[in-house]
């Protein structure tokens, strides 16, 4: 089974493109903090690159910029390349099947988002299009808990 679950910042915007068949892809980064502390104390960072598509692809383009904390549910893909001095390369690719947005609605100076980004919370992708929290309202008032 190739699945990942990680939680972290967009490192920069996302950068949205098509294919030629006009299908969307959305490439970004995040920086995914250790959960433990090296032996100075400092916690290290592992910098992931994640692609996004169709739909998925298009709502990060959207609503997601650099900082922006996000949870990834998708698969690692490895890849072998080749540099433009002849030298190999091998990269490690997230490819998001959903992308949940952390991040609440203010755009991180204290100014509310004015674009229509979705509440913290909300999922994308996949089979879980969750309404925002804030949304759902009780059905009985009565409950015992």
């Amino acid at each position: 089974m190739n699945k990942v679950f990680l939680t972290g910042n967009l490192t920069r915007d996302p950068e949205l493109s098509s294919t030629n068949s006009g299908v969307s892809v959305c490439r970004f980064a995040i920086a995914v903090s250790r959960r433990y502390s090296s032996a100075d104390g400092t916690r290290e960072t592992d910098f992931f690159n994640v692609t996004a598509w169709r739909g998925t692809a298009d709502n990060c383009a959207k609503f997601l910029k650099k900082g922006s904390k996000v949870a990834i549910a998708g698969s690692i893909q490895t890849r072998n390349f080749e540099r433009q001095d002849g030298s190999k390369g091998f990269a490690v690719d997230i490819v998001a099947d959903e992308v949940e947005f952390l991040s609440s609605r203010n755009d991180g100076n204290g100014e509310p988002n004015t674009e229509g980004a979705p509440a913290g919370g909300v999922s994308v992708g996949g089979s879980n299009n969750a309404a925002p929290v804030a949304d759902l309202q009780p059905v009985d008032d009565n409950l015992p808990f």
